[in-house]
């Protein structure tokens, strides 16, 4: 490992990249702790306490930290991805973006360009979403969070706001391009790794304060180990294919005659979908806390029915990780293309016919593998509310009672760890890890060094 690590410095182009990220990144933890103006941050801090994780906990996650203490980057990079879910579903719907979406670059530029737009409109919308929350939030002590409501503190904090989301999506395209890893995964990345020390000093605490004992200590530790180990199982499986090539002869020369894998990863969509579920349910959740609408009968109903400790929203969850690893896999990968590609280079799969036949297989194991990686998304996504609250099953009509009395009390009741780092968290974590190693690792062997992972590499190639 040490070695490796020289290895990375000794590349002056890799260096540059990797210390480019890092600058990034620590510019991103910077602004972190730059305030909005006009708020009284103990009431606020008050108000989270009192809301005890729910809906704005789970939001707080993704933003780093920064919605709890309202920095300029409290959107967070969710509007971005929100834009982009959009853009995506839009591609499938509309021609006009159907045809860029095919023309190569300028197409995905111009997709890109338009994802920015999207962006900053999501984000003008919900920075005054945030301000009429803001503004409606009372009770906490002394006064109300916002120290001089009226549309002079409304402007100044959609502009802040806006202008944050805007240069983190800035800050993302710039590792992407310049850095190493996805950049909007990485600023994700390390909003949750930074929110890893104040968990261990609240785990020790409990621990020495008798609120956790050490059994449950020492199976929550065993359990994230397992979790991390299926974790980079089930990333680094895949099905490979094989591919024959047929031989042809052009000019004096022969070409083909080899046999080659086509490798198909079990999770071929990654950590996506999961990101992409919880931005859709954490919207609807977002919009009538922020609207106020929660305090009506209709609007609390829903409210509490969506929240993430109900049944109804682990079912809309799981629900919503299957739909977007298919949804995902649509667009990265079209089975006839592929298909007639290999056709046109005279490759074929021994046993299947080429053309339509080739693909219409391809798409039956694509399918199938895609269905094991969202039940395996799923699970690991729904393990955070069964080590919190359990799966309050009991709240579900007719069938609650009855599964309450069968299902395991861990399940139902839950183990009621305070440790929000696992599911969802833990899977971005490690898969956005895993994708930054493998491209340093992709860097490092095509410049003749050795990498990270020297024994799995060698038995992947030989695999």
């Amino acid at each position: 490992m040490i070695e490796s690590i020289k290895n990375i410095f000794s590349i002056p182009d890799l260096r540059k990249r990797v210390v480019f990220t890092f600058l990034m990144v620590a510019v991103y933890r910077v602004g972190g702790h730059i305030p909005v103006p006009g708020i009284d941050f103990h009431a606020l801090e008050a108000f989270f306490r009192q809301q005890g994780g729910g809906i704005l906990g789970f939001l707080d996650l993704f933003s780093g930290g920064n919605l709890r203490r309202l920095t300029v980057f409290a959107l967070g990079i969710m509007p971005y991805i929100s834009a982009s879910i959009i853009l995506q579903l839009l591609t499938v719907i509309w021609p006009y973006l159907e045809k860029l979406s095919k023309e190569g670059e300028v197409g995905r530029k111009k997709i890109t360009q338009y994802t920015r737009y999207g962006t900053i409109v999501l984000s003008l919308i919900q920075g005054l979403g945030i301000a009429f929350w803001l503004e409606s939030i009372t009770g906490t002590g002394a006064g109300g969070v916002v120290l001089h409501p009226g549309w002079a503190f409304r402007a100044m904090t959609v502009l802040t706001l806006t202008t944050g989301t805007a240069f983190i999506m800035w800050v993302g395209e710039q590792i992407s391009e310049r850095g190493i890893g996805n950049g909007i995964s990485l600023i994700i990345y390390a909003g949750i790794v930074a929110g890893l020390p104040s968990a261990v000093v609240t785990l020790w605490q409990d621990l020495t304060t008798g609120n956790l004992g050490a059994l449950s200590l020492l199976l929550l530790l065993a359990l994230m180990v397992g979790v991390v180990a299926a974790i980079v199982w089930v990333e680094r499986a895949q099905r490979k294919i094989p591919v024959q090539y047929a031989r042809r002869v052009v000019g004096r020369r022969m070409y083909g005659g080899m046999q080659t894998h086509m490798p198909l990863r079990l999770n071929t969509g990654g950590v996506i979908p999961v990101i992409f579920a919880s931005s859709v349910l954490a919207f609807p959740l977002t919009f009538i806390q922020w609207t106020g609408w929660q305090n009506t009968e209709i609007g609390g109903t829903i409210y509490r029915q969506l929240d993430y400790t109900m049944p109804l929203h682990n079912i809309l969850y799981l629900a919503a990780i299957v739909f977007f690893c298919y949804f995902y896999i649509s667009i990265i990968f079209n089975p006839m293309d592929v298909a007639d590609n290999m056709k046109k280079y005279g490759g074929f799969i021994p046993g299947i016919r080429p053309g339509r036949r080739t693909a219409e297989f391809l798409d039956t194991i694509l399918t199938r593998l895609t269905f094991v990686g969202a039940i395996y998304l799923g699970l690991i996504a729904l393990l955070p509310t069964v080590l919190i609250s359990g799966l309050n099953v009991q709240s579900l009509p007719w069938v609650g009672s009855a599964l309450d009395r069968i299902l395991p009390g861990f399940l139902t009741q839950g183990m009621g760890l305070k440790f929000y780092f696992g599911g969802t968290s833990l899977l971005i974590v490690v898969g956005v890890a895993m994708d930054t190693i493998q491209q340093v690792e992709s860097q490092l062997i095509m410049r003749h060094y050795d990498g990270f992972l020297k024994g799995a590499r060698i038995r992947g190639r030989r695999g």
